[in-house]
């Protein structure tokens, strides 16, 4: 599949959307995005995905790609498009970097001296820690043709910035709901290396799922989001020696290639603990049982809609606590009707793709 439409096909009503976001870099959650957003195009709509993992993102949703990660490519394929869509995430913040920020910045400038429409679908905004970063974000959001927030501290930053938009729940809500049938059923770990844990940070919670795995004779399955930074965790805890022998009896890895294996998987858990936020939406869409341990605000407000248990990773964590909190939650799922209210908040982020109707 070519990298980038012909120039006879950038002439002709078929020229694409260039939808940037951060494919194809062997995370769940993003994948999930994707898939969402281009369900929800427009008839018509002929889309360019950027991707760093090319051939990957080509086989699974047969869409022509850009290497993401080459800004060069990147501004080669926006110029044989005629219109730029952020898709979910939150790529407007300098947490990564100030760098990438610019990046996205150079992109909506482009696009806007090109006078093509920018659309900033389903994004998170922030954190901004830097006061140049602010400043350029409130440009930024002045430029672009339209916006929809995942999420209400977004679009209150969004409007102290300048900017007033809709928000609704994240846009991974508005793939098909799966089917609940876990009772009695393993305890799904979607952890994550993070600096908020290192060392003896982890016996806390690895002592509360090793407790919670034997009381109720459950196995418990570890299910890398983000492949290639979450794979070795399970390996790394069992090589420092926090991991006791019993609960390493009932681990096992499993891994999935796309979303909806995801789901399915969750569809027969007991409990879905998830320190991903995708991890945490994709087991809500299941029905699974669910509690997040949250890294990033957020984890903590899609915990809040989902009005399941949070802990917050910057506080210090007792097991006896962390244990009777995940027996309440075992085998209990979400009220359907909990479900139902994410999905149709979600519904604000088809609204604004209709903008790009032929």
């Amino acid at each position: 599949m070519a990298a980038h439409p012909n120039r006879e096909q950038a002439r002709g009503p078929q020229r694409p959307v260039l939808l940037c976001g951060y494919y194809g870099e062997h995370n769940l959650g993003d994948d999930a995005l994707l898939e969402a957003l281009l369900a929800l195009l427009p008839a018509g709509v002929v889309p360019l995905v950027t991707a760093h993992d090319a051939l990957q993102v080509q086989q699974r949703f047969g869409v022509a790609t850009v290497q993401r990660r080459s800004l060069k490519a990147v501004l080669l394929g926006l110029s044989h498009s005629r219109a730029l869509v952020f898709g979910g995430g939150s790529l407007l913040q300098d947490a990564t970097s100030f760098r990438s920020l610019i990046y996205y910045a150079v992109l909506i400038a482009a696009a806007r001296l090109q006078g093509k429409p920018v659309l900033l679908w389903a994004q998170g905004l922030g954190p901004l820690r830097r006061r140049p970063s602010r400043r350029l974000v409130r440009l930024l959001l002045g430029a672009v043709s339209g916006c929809s927030w995942r999420d209400p501290e977004s679009a209150q930053l969004a409007a102290r910035l300048g900017r007033r938009a809709p928000h609704g729940g994240d846009a991974v809500w508005t793939l098909p709901p799966g089917c609940w049938r876990g009772q009695g059923g393993p305890i799904v770990l979607c952890w994550r290396p993070t600096p908020l844990l290192q060392g003896q940070a982890w016996r806390p919670y690895l002592q509360a799922i090793a407790a919670l795995a034997q009381q109720h004779d459950r196995i418990v399955l570890w299910l890398p989001f983000h492949s290639d930074q979450d794979r070795g965790l399970l390996e790394s805890l069992r090589d420092q020696g926090l991991i006791s022998d019993g609960l390493l009896r009932r681990s096992r890895l499993v891994e999935v290639e796309r979303p909806q294996q995801a789901l399915a998987l969750f569809e027969t858990a007991g409990l879905v603990v998830a320190m991903r936020l995708h991890a945490l939406i994709l087991a809500g869409l299941a029905g699974a049982p669910v509690a997040a341990l949250s890294y990033d605000p957020k984890v903590q407000a899609c915990a809040t809609g989902l009005t399941c248990p949070s802990h917050d990773l910057a506080d210090p964590a007792d097991p006896e606590q962390l244990l009777a909190t995940w027996q309440g939650c075992l085998d209990h799922p979400p009220a359907a009707a909990v479900i139902a209210a994410q999905r149709d908040s979600a519904a604000v982020h088809a609204e604004l793709l209709r903008r790009l109707e032929c």
